[in-house]
């Protein structure tokens, strides 16, 4: 069956394999692709169709439900469609950070966006990418499979106070402790 993929579909769709508290499981779908949407994520976070920013919060929320990543791609997936939008930078930025404990005990939780929470960790790893230009970084955990959040400023200026210099690798870094693991954000020697 072919089908005109549009955001009306795709939200009916989702609407009925929505469980409470639950995420669908997205992973083991395999509909057929019907095309791309006209659908964008821009690196603020906000949700774009057809030119126009989604104001409804709730069905922001329920498309980043179905969201999911193949290789460079990202599509909505339903169990009967799968579509393609485009992602400027990461699909969910995190908004706020929780820290609890200290060095190597520390937790770190994060809160994105669209409402998730994870606790960065083994599972949930912080990146740091570094513009190669102006050596800006920006900073990324990983909420799901393949769908990360960029950390936004407020939050990276958080999390940069609770920061530690710790050598791996044979090198000094700093970065931060969470869930057992240290994650290198920045070497120490360029802090000096």
């Amino acid at each position: 069956m072919n089908r005109t993929p549009s955001a009306e579909s795709l939200a009916a769709s989702a609407s009925k394999v929505a469980t409470s508290g639950k995420l669908p499981p997205v992973h083991l779908w395999d509909p057929p692709f019907c095309g791309d949407l006209d659908m964008e994520i821009r690196r603020d976070g906000t949700w774009f169709y057809q030119g126009t920013p989604i104001g409804r919060a709730a069905l922001v929320k329920l498309f980043s439900t179905i969201l999911r990543r193949d290789g460079d791609d990202y599509f909505l997936v339903t169990p009967v469609e799968k579509v393609g939008i485009r992602v400027q930078d990461a699909p969910f930025v995190a908004i706020d950070a929780n820290f609890a404990g200290e060095g190597e005990d520390q937790v770190i939780t994060f809160t994105t966006n669209v409402g998730d929470t994870v606790t960065a960790g083994p599972e949930h790893p912080i990146r740091v990418e570094r513009d190669p230009e102006t050596g800006e970084p920006s900073p990324y955990v990983l909420v799901r499979v393949n769908l990360e959040a960029l950390i936004d400023r407020k939050t990276f200026y958080r999390l940069s106070e609770i920061g530690t210099h710790h050598e791996q690798a044979g090198r000094k870094w700093f970065g931060l402790w969470s869930g057992g693991c240290f994650f290198p954000m920045i070497p120490s020697s360029e802090l000096e």
